[in-house]
């Protein structure tokens, strides 16, 4: 449903912001292995959001990445905007150029509900919803932290 990099920002996000609470700062690397993900790949990411200000990145010896609270309040909808556009917001479940309400395609009308429901818990979600909730044990994520 989300592209794989999209998936890996949002993991990313809630692992560099596991950190940030913490007080850390933290290198390419790092999250990498923190989210089981290839270096290559997620240093492409980091650099995206940083220069789309999902992400805050710090020179130096203590510099690394890490979220301010406006980056904490942003939804995931405004993240899968960012790598993934629309499509999944407006798409057709068959992924019919041509498909709308003049002209449906045989699922159109069914997930039609479902996009809205999707689109609501996404607009409805923040980065800091889901770290509080990984914080009360009450939910797992596989992330590598030690």
């Amino acid at each position: 449903m989300l592209s794989k990099t999209c998936e890996y920002a949002i993991r990313a996000l809630i692992y560099i912001a596991q950190q940030t609470k913490e007080g850390n700062r933290i290198g390419i690397k790092e999250v990498a292995k923190g989210i089981d993900s290839p270096e290559y790949f997620i240093a492409k990411i980091l650099q995206e959001m940083t220069k789309r200000n999902l992400l805050q990145s710090t020179k130096g010896p203590n510099g690394g990445f890490h979220l301010n609270d406006t980056n904490l309040d942003n939804s995931l909808a405004l993240i899968v905007r960012e790598f993934d556009g629309d499509k999944i917001f407006n798409g057709c479940a068959l992924g019919l150029k041509q498909c709308s309400e003049k002209n449906p395609c045989p699922l159109h009308d069914q997930f039609k509900g479902i996009r809205n429901n999707l689109k609501q818990l996404l607009e409805s979600t923040t980065i800091r919803m889901l770290v509080d909730k990984l914080e009360t044990k009450n939910v797992f994520l596989k992330l590598n932290i030690e």
